[in-house]
Parts: C-alpha cells; structure tokens; sequence
C-alpha cells in the first residue's frame, strides 16, 4: 500500500482441522503407527493439501500465492500444473514435477549441503540455491546460479532424491503415489544434472494429518567435563542426578520420569560401540520428561551442585540453570478427502476447490525388497563405505531412512553383499533387526534403507542426541566393505 502497488494476493486454505477437532474424536481415528486413538485437547491438527489449490488460485491469476500446510513438493507441482496445463490424472507428469519439488525442496541441500564429499564444496558462505529448469514432458534439469558457491552433480542431487522417504516405488503424495526406482540422474556439465523417468499411479482417498498435543514437560542439561576419565565421570554425574533427583521426587509424592536420556558428547555415544575412554574434554547431556513441571523444576535445581558434590572436573554450564518446556508430541492419522475442503479466498471471496481423490482405499503395493549380505564373496581387502558410496539420512517422525549411492556402478555388488541388516544393527544405535526394510534403485546404484521407530518418538518429543537421524548415515559411512584387489587399488 505505502508503494501503492496493487498485488493479487491469493490464500489456499483448509488444511487447518482445528474446527472440527469434536468431529474428529467421533471417527474412531487411528495414529499410522501405533494405532493409538486420537489424543484429546489437541494443539494443532493440520491436513497436508497438495497442488490443486496453488493451480487454481495462479489459473486467478494470483501474483502471490500463501497457503497453509501442503507437501513441500506441491509448491513446484502447483505452477507446474498452471504451466502446462497438466491435469489431474496425468500421473507420470505429476510424479515428475512432484520429483522437481522433493529435489528442490531443501533448499542448499541440493547445492552442495549436507553433501558427503563436503570437504570439496567450495565457499558455504555464498552457496547457491538450486533452480529447476522443466520441460513440459517432466524432464528436467538441476543447476544454481552462476558464481554461487556450492556444487551440482550427480552425488548431490541422488543424495536429496532419497531424503527423507520410504519404499521409493511409492512415495506416496496427495496428488500422486511416485514411483521414483527407475529415475535416471546424468551429469551434463558443470553443476547441471538431467533428471527423468519418474512414474505416478493414482492418489490415495486420504490425506496425511500431522497433529500435536501437549504431554508433560521436558528439561535438557549440559555440563562440560575435564581432565582424566572425562567420559566416565560424565556417566557417574549423570546417573547420580537421576538418582538423587528420584529420591526427592519419592519425598514430594511424584511419580518417576516418565523418560530420560544420558548421552556423553565425546564418546561416541550416537553409535553403539561407543569408546568408553573417549575424550578428556566431553558435554554430559542429560534429557528428562516428567507429567509435572514442578518435578523437573527440582531436575533444574539438583544440578548445580553436581560441580561441587560429585566427581571434580566440572567447567562449565551450558546455557546455566536448564529451563522447562512443555513436551510436545506428533501424532500423525489419515482422513479421507471428503472430509476435507480446500478453499481460495481472495479478499474473503471464496471458492472451493474440487480435488482428485480415488474410491480405492488407501492399500498400495510396497516394492521388492533389496537382496542383503549374502556374504557369498570375501576378499582380503576391505574399504570403508565411503570411498564407495555417498549417503545421507534423515526423518520421519519417528523413522529415518538412509540413501546409500554406490559412486561407480561396480562398487554396488560388493555394498550389498557387505552390507547386511545384521551389520547396521551392530553399528547404529536403537535399531533392531526386524524395524529395517530396504529397496533398490538401480538406476542411480542406490538403496534406501528404513529404520522404523528409533528415534525416541522423533522431533519435539525426543530426548534422545539426534532426534532427527541426520548423523545416521555419517556413522554408516564408517562401516567397512570387502572388495577385491582391483576396487582397493582403483580408489586407494
């Protein structure tokens, strides 16, 4: 207004249930997961829409589009749909821009963030963040802008294609379930990779709900410890609050914590053959949830005289006095679309928008399994996983996955011999056996592995050191592989 510039400002609204949450605790609803019913008294409950509304409210030739919750991938999906006029049920067009979204989705991620081969990304300071370039078959074309830092190629662009997704033959969005196992990744020059073969099947008759309620209250403390046995005076620190914090809780009639979680920063503590001698210099981070704030505000208190009462070495305290916050919880539940109306409103005149949902239910087809440590060849030469491959991992909710990319096509056989389920439960922390499921993809000489229910209900709620699983597959990368002589002497 003070620039008397007159903007077409278009919202896209709907995903917000709040409204209904009455309604809601009447359809018998269940978390994806745990099949826990729906918590009461909810903090927030919002539907993930997809493109339809964005496309609509450009088709209205809005100049700026604001929505509410959506899949991050309908933000490239939505102009593409108003671009080329891709309809609804032309799904291998819709996976292929949902695709470009996923690629772009995180910004620098793409560009050289977060990239294994970090060490060769030139000026962080001034990354560049990624374009997509799409023609109107799906196909499409990843670079930044010129004179950016950061890097495009091949690694970096198959690393985000396996972000933060499970069974890749069907990833499954609003708008589409993708099928990404045969998308092929090229190099075409410098920071300029070409992306295409993505293949969609029909949506689901459901949308995702991600809603939060408030369970209890949580407390993180840190203490930096010194001097000899660091690590073991840590533990006896830790375990020594909780034992003397228990005591008071019996004195004042409160339960025990609900949970904690003593990790020592320094020692390894994210893997689960940690080095027990470990540094002498390390943090003590010790995590508590309880139902009643008054429990952890005694938590709060005790731990100050842990510099003068328990083990010596004591520095410092990070961030002083530890605070308390409400411990908030994700619970994530389907509903069908029909119960869901996506709206665009433009200066409170409002039009619905009419989105695709199938009759089926929401059953799909989960893809092949990979075959895993066969075991079937061993060599004298062994090599660590990441002079073979690159890999990155990340969350959902409660689950991480882990993209494995095998840099050389030859490398692959030897990474899923090594590479057993057996071995990356002995190796990460909190997984077990019958939570991992793995797919392959071989056009790009990838794996996705899921690791279900480990990250201590994940996000907000989790007290644990790495609530997201973003150094799972740093950790990974150290595991070893047996290769023959002629892969050891081509890579050392």
């Amino acid at each position: 207004k003070k620039e008397n510039i007159n903007l077409k400002i278009i919202t896209v609204e709907g995903d917000d249930l709040s409204s209904i949450q009455k309604d809601l605790q009447k359809m018998s609803i269940k978390e994806i997961d745990s099949e826990k019913p729906l918590p009461k008294n909810l903090l927030s409950i919002n539907a993930y829409l997809g493109a339809p509304g964005i496309k609509r409210a450009l088709d209205q030739e809005a100049d700026i589009v604001i929505t509410g919750r959506c899949v991050d991938s309908a933000l490239a999906l939505g102009p593409l749909m108003y671009e080329f006029d891709w309809k609804e049920r032309e799904y291998d067009l819709l996976a292929s821009g949902s695709l470009a979204g996923h690629i772009i989705e995180c910004g620098a991620q793409t560009t050289g963030g977060n990239f294994t081969d970090w060490e060769f990304i030139d000026n962080f300071e001034d990354i560049g963040f990624p374009i997509v370039e799409v023609k109107e078959n799906g196909e499409f074309i990843v670079t930044k802008p010129p004179g950016t830092g950061g890097l495009v190629n091949f690694g970096t662009v198959a690393e985000q294609l396996l972000y933060e997704i499970g069974d890749p033959g069907a990833y499954i969005l609003p708008d589409v379930i993708c099928d990404f196992t045969n998308v092929t990744i090229s190099n075409l020059g410098h920071n300029v990779v070409h992306v295409a073969g993505a293949k969609g099947r029909p949506p689901t008759a459901s949308y995702k709900v991600s809603a939060t309620y408030h369970d209890g209250f949580k407390s993180v403390a840190t203490l930096v410890i010194g001097g000899q046995k660091a690590v073991k005076k840590a533990y006896s620190i830790g375990n020594s609050i909780l034992k003397r914090t228990d005591i008071l809780f019996k004195n004042n009639k409160f339960l025990d914590y609900d949970k904690t979680n003593l990790s020592v920063i320094g020692s390894e503590d994210i893997r689960d053959d940690k080095n027990i001698n470990g540094s002498n210099e390390v943090v003590l981070r010790l995590a508590v949830a309880h139902k009643k704030k008054e429990a952890l505000n005694i938590f709060s208190r005790e731990i100050s005289q842990a510099a003068t009462g328990m083990a010596p070495g004591v520095i410092n305290y990070l961030g002083g006095r530890p605070s308390i916050s409400p411990l908030i919880k994700l619970y994530s539940f389907l509903i069908e679309k029909k119960h869901i109306k996506c709206i665009i409103n433009l200066d409170q005149n409002k039009e619905e928008v009419l989105t695709h949902g199938t009759t089926q239910n929401d059953y799909y087809p989960i893809s092949k399994f990979a075959t895993l440590g066969l075991g079937s060849r061993s060599f004298n030469c062994e090599l660590p996983l990441i002079k073979l491959a690159y890999a990155r991992s990340g969350d959902k909710g409660n689950h991480v996955n882990i993209g494995v990319i095998a840099r050389k096509s030859s490398y692959l056989p030897f990474i899923k011999d090594s590479l057993s389920i057996n071995r990356i439960v002995s190796h990460l922390k909190n997984i077990s056996k019958e939570s991992i499921s793995c797919w392959e993809l071989p056009k790009i000489n990838g794996l996705n592995f899921l690791l279900k229910n480990c990250l201590d209900g994940g996000g907000m709620s989790s007290l644990i050191l790495d609530p997201q699983g973003k150094a799972y597959a740093q950790n990974l990368l150290d595991i070893t592989i047996s290769v023959p002589d002629s892969i050891y002497n081509q890579v050392v």
